[in-house]
């Protein structure tokens, strides 16, 4: 019995012991880790996103940003974007991550791959920018989906929602 309650006592704390980086999942795609991730808001919250509050490191490969009124917005996903697009506002220069960089690269220069095997954020339908054709066409040929525009792929992610 001593034995037994042993062997409980040591998984728990080694279940308990800090992880490397707690708040990212290294199984998620769309995650990476904090010194790969480009975060472009200040304050507090400049790890979250602005429409939803999800963390963009967590979700770094599916991220967006864009500028209104002089302040930097970055958004988790292509959805939370559209969703502030949608409230009438303009956002100037509209960037996305290229995942095989992992840099900002502005949307109109983007090769966006919609409805791969890989899980989306915000959406059941993913969305994964590619500056390189190239490399669009690798990941599609990997993992299956449509390569298609940054209009085409804000479409898609007005319809994620419409029942």
């Amino acid at each position: 019995m001593k034995l037994y309650i042993a062997i409980i006592a040591i998984l728990l704390l080694v279940g308990c012991g800090p992880d490397k980086e707690p708040h990212v999942k290294s199984s998620m795609y769309q995650s990476v880790s904090p010194q790969e991730a480009t975060l472009v808001q200040s304050g507090k919250n400049k790890g979250s996103c602005g429409r939803c509050g999800m963390n963009l490191v967590m979700f770094y490969k599916t991220s967006h940003a864009a500028e209104l009124d002089g302040k930097h917005h970055q958004y988790c996903s292509i959805h939370c974007l559209e969703d502030h697009l949608g409230e009438g506002v303009t956002l100037k220069n509209p960037k996305v991550v290229d995942v095989d960089s992992l840099k900002f690269i502005p949307v109109g220069d983007a090769h966006y791959v919609v409805g791969s095997k890989k899980r989306g954020t915000m959406t059941k339908v993913s969305k994964y920018a590619f500056l390189d054709e190239k490399m669009a066409e690798r990941f599609k040929a990997k993992y299956g989906g449509e390569i298609i525009n940054f209009n085409e792929a804000l479409e898609v992610a007005k319809n994620d929602f419409k029942h």
